[in-house]
């Protein structure tokens, strides 16, 4: 995975974070999801990319 992507990914968590916790803070619902949500993509990059990386290993 390149440098890149994972940085990508890891600004995605933070900022499902940041708008999971206004969402909180706020009472709105629909924040707390889109955050929840933008968190799970996150995962769901980093795991793609950890896979990548792994086949990449097995190749070499």
């Amino acid at each position: 995975m390149s440098l890149e992507d994972r940085v990508k990914a890891t600004a995605k968590n933070i900022e499902g974070k940041v708008q999971e916790a206004v969402g909180n803070v706020t009472g709105d619902p629909q924040a707390q999801a889109e955050g929840q949500a933008k968190q799970a993509e996150a995962a769901g990059r980093h795991s793609v990319e950890d896979i990548k990386d792994n086949v990449k290993k097995i190749i070499d």
